[in-house]
């Protein structure tokens, strides 16, 4: 994957430093530009100020939680598959929280803890079908 991304904004949101850490590791490799958040209203602030292509982001977080980011970023008005592309990471097993992650337009959604090449190909997969790529 190295330096596939280049050119590309990548933001990376959760509250759990060590979980941040490795997404910025495993992504840092890409090419892309990465910037990070470790709660809801910061995610929200850094994706008006960074206009990232992708977002990864926690379900549960201080402030603001994933749920109410992801409707900010992909709310009314905002059709399906449209930047910025969003994948829901969560440690909540259950269903209905991945429903509502979908009915609000998130393009990829996992559960953790989840192997990191699982992340690498849901981004890549994003990526390629990004008209701009």
């Amino acid at each position: 994957m190295t330096k596939s991304l280049e050119g590309k904004n990548i933001l990376l949101v959760d509250d759990d430093r060590e979980m941040l850490d490795a997404l910025v590791t495993v992504l840092s490799d890409t090419g892309a530009t990465l910037k990070t958040a470790a709660d809801g209203n910061a995610a929200v602030e850094t994706a008006e100020e960074f206009d990232p292509d992708l977002v990864v982001l926690d379900a549960m977080l201080p402030k603001r939680s994933g749920f109410l980011v992801l409707e900010k970023l992909k709310g009314p008005g905002k059709k399906r598959g449209a930047k910025p592309f969003v994948i829901m990471i969560t440690g909540n097993a259950g269903k209905r929280h991945q429903v509502w992650a979908e009915s609000l337009g998130v393009d990829g959604y996992l559960n953790k803890p989840f192997r990191m090449e699982r992340l690498i190909e849901s981004v890549e997969k994003l990526m390629e079908n990004d008209p701009v790529a």
